[in-house]
């Protein structure tokens, strides 16, 4: 496995993507080579991923055009066709469709010490075929805003942090209502949150205008110091879902916990997940067990308070199993955490029990 790091000059949206899009064209290809054969084995036709990539362009493209120009460069430069841009950004809309329940995904943990930075850990858990997709991008808005995002080559955002002391984890959801319509990525969602929000309120209005047909959970951390010098934090998980919006919102000494299924009461009464396997409840469980681990000063102690498998209970750190079908094939592919203060993404290879636990990367 391998992170790719780019730091992006151009602020121009088409040609920052055409840029990333030549720079790093045959790793977008092999993801969206990857993705196709997911979608193969999911049994998701190439024209309906046609349709809904086109499709998708129109909803970008009306709910935030600059990012659709972004998509459309990076295509451009990566010689696909802008359909297949978005078809990458719409990943998770597209599986939301036709997959069947998961295996695997992510597990976050935030905490917020009294007057002390905001300390946050996630895993990523996702498809191990497609274990080199994984890009550490650094960008500048035209704004001038600093925005590093963890990300798939071609995606444009995921995991991130920007120079406002904001950041954000990633976590999806499903629910019954899921794929119903075709709605703004989810991925988008977090992207423009990075770009555009400084605190809780604007990455809310933003959660608030996207009408999205793929349930996530996007945990948004701010920290900012009030007049007197003393700092001030707050998270708020936002379950973006189809069926509505849910919210759980900590202040300075509070701690918020997440894996894959919906903890507002109304929203889970649709949840798709925890029937078919309930793993994700015994990771938040084991979290919970876990809650004061997890708020320790270190990231590395915190990851390794996560150093847990199926085996144990509860997959917080995720491998394949042996000959299993690819679209049931998890692993857990990097474990990252936020340093709002200094608008900086650390994060590591690998799951939580791979080696060189001190190999962090901070940018």
């Amino acid at each position: 496995m391998t992170i790719t790091i780019h730091a992006s000059a151009e602020t121009d949206r088409r040609q920052r993507g055409l840029a990333l899009g030549e720079r790093f064209a045959a790793d977008v290809a092999a993801g969206w080579e990857g993705y196709s054969r997911l979608f193969d084995d999911c049994g998701i036709s190439r024209e309906e991923v046609g349709t809904i990539g086109r499709r998708t362009l129109d909803v970008v493209g009306e709910w935030a055009p600059d990012l659709a120009e972004e998509i459309i460069g990076i295509a451009e430069g990566a010689g696909l066709e802008p359909w297949q841009g978005a078809a990458l950004n719409a990943r998770t809309e597209i599986l939301a469709r036709y997959r069947p329940a998961t295996v695997g995904e992510c597990s976050t943990a935030v905490y917020l010490p009294i007057g002390e930075l905001p300390r946050t850990l996630q895993t990523w858990d996702w498809y191990a075929h497609l274990r080199n997709v994984k890009l550490l991008w650094q960008l500048r808005t035209e704004a001038g805003r600093r925005v590093t995002t963890f990300t798939e080559f071609g995606v444009l955002g995921k995991i991130g942090v920007n120079d406002a002391g904001l950041g954000l984890h990633f976590n999806l959801l499903q629910h019954e209502q899921d794929g119903e319509e075709l709605g703004v990525p989810v991925h988008l969602v977090a992207r423009r949150i990075l770009e555009e929000a400084a605190d809780l309120a604007a990455a809310e209005a933003i959660v608030r205008s996207a009408r999205v047909s793929a349930s996530t959970a996007i945990t948004v951390v701010a920290s900012t110091f009030d007049d007197s010098g003393a700092r001030r934090s707050g998270a708020t998980t936002f379950e973006l879902s189809p069926a509505g919006l849910g919210i759980q919102h900590i202040e300075d000494g509070g701690q918020l916990l997440h894996t894959n299924h919906f903890l507002d009461p109304e929203l889970a009464k649709g949840e798709r997940l925890t029937p078919v396997d309930p793993d994700t409840n015994f990771r938040h469980d084991e979290m919970v067990r876990r809650q004061e681990a997890l708020q320790d000063p270190s990231l590395a102690a915190r990851a390794e308070a996560l150093h847990v498998h199926r085996e144990d209970g509860a997959a917080l750190c995720c491998h394949p199993v042996p000959d299993s079908p690819l679209g049931e094939q998890w692993e857990t592919l990097l474990v990252a955490g936020l340093d709002v203060d200094r608008g900086e993404l650390i994060c590591r290879d690998g799951g939580v029990c791979a080696p060189e636990q001190d190999a962090w990367i901070r940018l």
